[in-house]
């Protein structure tokens, strides 16, 4: 029997209770977060959003299988937030409909979520009609006459099915209750936020109303869910790199919750406040670093002659990088390919900052290697 299939579904039930304690964490590493990020200088706080939407963009399409590029993502990235992108490489068709997901899911948060918008969303993420090779409805809700099974192919058996998903006939209604439920929620919230997310999540996954990419459109639903409990744009951290890290307990969960005669959804609404727990603590991470490197670039402007372009660059790979992190520690031929410099240029500069006490000289010759000063 599958939760749908529940007299009384969709009218989930959780214990409070046993939430309280979950919900606490993941509300205390979101304050921390959120407050931190509010201290940050304005080109910190783009550079903490440009790498989590190439996180979320990237991990979002790993979770199905799909490999993105890091730089076309994070150059995608930059241009949508109005930042320069280090480099221009051509635009990826498969790049662009992520992110168009991923922008739409927290740049649209105080706008209704409605069925032509998740058609819209839908018909972004699969721009040539296809999924691979094979042609699919978009934007549109599935109509299928054939089961929407989630399966394992068995080699001289059946097929191993997972989940079966509400027939084809019955998705009109079944969206139509989950997004006056969504609506009705926002303008007059009676759960907390994070349990919103969770729970729309489930039942997105559980209606399945596409014929592919239901699990790239409900992340992006249950981040608008979370954009809008925040009422922010900013995406400060990305749940789907914890969903990726995860990945076998985020589907383990999702079936579970699926695949049951009753409404009592616990289990999976810990799990998921766990996971935003984790992606705010990992974002506290990344604007503890930002707020380090600020404080190293001030004192080292206080107190050392300015630096060329290039070596601001190179010093910045290096801290980046941290201790050991650099592999095979820097060398004027990494000099010349990070900044472009001349040969020549590139060891005078690494010879100025070993003189100014930024950076350490190993090795001679051929194996000469430079460390940032601890």
């Amino acid at each position: 029997m599958w939760i749908w299939q529940s007299r009384r579904w969709p009218h989930f039930e959780f214990d409070a209770q046993a939430l309280q304690p979950a919900l606490a964490a993941a509300r205390v590493a979101q304050g921390r977060m959120l407050g931190m990020a509010s201290g940050l200088q304005l080109i910190d706080l783009g550079e903490l959003q440009l790498n989590e939407w190439t996180q979320e963009a990237i991990a979002t399409a790993q979770i199905e299988g799909e490999t993105l590029q890091v730089n076309s993502v994070r150059a995608s990235a930059a241009r949508r937030l109005g930042l320069d992108p280090a480099t221009r490489p051509p635009r990826d068709a498969r790049t662009e409909a992520t992110l168009d997901l991923v922008e739409a899911a927290v740049m649209r948060w105080q706008k209704p979520l409605t069925r032509t918008t998740l058609f819209d969303w839908h018909a972004a993420l699969f721009p040539s009609g296809r999924s691979g090779v094979t042609r699919i409805t978009t934007g549109a809700w599935r109509t299928h006459a054939e089961p929407m099974q989630i399966v394992t192919p068995r080699l001289g058996k059946p097929d191993l099915v997972h989940y079966e998903a509400p027939p084809s006939r019955e998705v009109p209604a079944q969206m139509k209750a989950l997004l006056d439920w969504f609506e009705q929620q926002r303008e007059l919230p009676q759960i907390d936020g994070i349990v919103r997310s969770a729970l729309v999540h489930l039942w997105f996954e559980v209606i399945h109303p596409f014929e592919d990419g239901n699990g790239r459109m409900g992340r992006a639903i249950s981040d608008l869910a979370l954009a809008q409990d925040t009422a922010s744009s900013q995406r400060l951290c990305s749940l789907s790199s914890q969903i990726l890290l995860d990945r076998a307990n985020y589907y383990s969960e999702l079936a579970a919750a699926s695949a049951q005669g009753h409404m009592d959804v616990t289990p999976w609404v810990l799990w998921f406040s766990g996971c935003v727990e984790k992606a705010c603590l990992a974002s506290l991470a990344h604007i503890e670093a930002a707020t380090r490197k600020t404080s190293y670039w001030a004192t080292l402007g206080s107190s050392h002659p300015p630096l060329t372009a290039s070596q601001r660059k190179v010093i910045n790979k290096l801290y980046d990088a941290g201790p050991g992190g650099f592999l095979g520690g820097m060398s004027t031929e990494k000099y010349v390919a990070i900044t472009g410099a001349s040969r020549a240029t590139a060891y005078r500069e690494l010879t100025e900052l070993t003189s100014l006490g930024l950076i350490v000289k190993s090795g001679q010759g051929r194996g000469t290697r430079y460390a940032l000063v601890a």
